[in-house]
């Protein structure tokens, strides 16, 4: 018997990760491991393709065995106005990327990548830094400056390929309450002399920074998690750095989710990290080797 958002035994629930392109996305693995884990054996996690003009019609077409969705892009921004609530969390990066459907049918959006950065790097050992360095300027690193408004004591500089990219960053920073200070990226080398540097590029943009790593580099967290490791990861850990990965991001993003949509908490992060490295290493085993 399964149980109920409320943790009560009730009828079979379904959950699902939404957006395009979709069929990369981890969650099925990670989500349906917690529900193994927790014996919600009548609990379902799916993963569906949708963008920003389909999501109203899919929401709307779903019943009460729903207890939640994942969303990915481009729909974090796009589901706002189809919600019935936002935390504060989501509603400070304008961005949702859990839904919670509740027991009266309300639809209530968080945001978990914030306090999914946040735990990420208290699970290794980093819990307070007096500054702080973010490569890139997109949707990741609005919330890496959220996150790093809570751990984040002085300064976050921000390098970024052009002055529009570089207003947006600093009007984050205004809006999170972080001191926000931009560089050109022909200076992202620069960024690591911080005790903690936060890299939110798309892969292989900072491979060409691998050369670059210090020889007693901080902590390095790449939001990355396919291909892995990155360059710059493997430069960072081969000179003695701290790497945290995008996988444990997605995981620890994903224990939220699982709490919030399940009601039970704690949910089973090593059992998720588990599954997710052994996906991940599938994965990799059916890639043709390069050459």
């Amino acid at each position: 018997m399964s149980t109920g958002a409320d943790g009560t035994a009730g009828s079979p629930r379904r959950a699902a990760v939404l957006g395009k392109p979709i069929g990369h996305s981890l969650s099925p693995v990670l989500h349906r491991a917690a529900y193994a884990a927790l014996g919600l054996d009548d609990w379902r996690y799916d993963r569906f393709e949708a963008d920003e003009a389909a999501l109203p019609a899919f929401l709307g077409s779903l019943d009460g065995s729903w207890a939640g969705l994942s969303l990915t892009m481009p729909l974090k921004r796009a589901v706002i106005p189809l919600l019935d609530h936002i935390s504060d969390t989501a509603a400070s990066v304008e961005a949702v990327n859990t839904v919670v459907f509740t027991g009266d049918g309300r639809r209530t959006g968080e945001n978990t990548d914030i306090p999914g950065i946040v735990e990420a790097l208290r699970e290794r050992g980093v819990e307070r830094v007096g500054r702080a360095a973010v490569l890139g300027a997109g949707a990741t690193a609005s919330s890496a400056l959220a996150a790093l408004s809570r751990i984040c004591s002085g300064e976050v500089t921000a390098y970024v390929r052009s002055e529009s990219r570089a207003a947006e960053m600093r009007g984050w920073g205004e809006r999170l309450g972080v001191a926000v200070t931009t560089a050109d990226w022909d200076a992202a080398a620069e960024a690591f002399d911080a005790p903690l540097v936060v890299a939110t590029t798309p892969a292989g943009a900072t491979d060409h920074l691998a050369g670059a790593v210090p020889e007693r580099p901080g902590t390095l967290f790449d939001v990355l998690y396919e291909p892995w490791p990155t360059r710059l990861a493997a430069a960072w850990s081969a000179r003695g750095g701290a790497v945290v990965g995008g996988l444990d991001l997605l995981v620890h993003q994903a224990v939220l989710q699982v709490e919030l949509m399940t009601g039970r908490a704690p949910a089973p992060l090593a059992a998720m990290r588990a599954a997710g490295e052994a996906a991940l290493a599938a994965r990799s085993a059916r890639e043709p080797a390069a050459g």
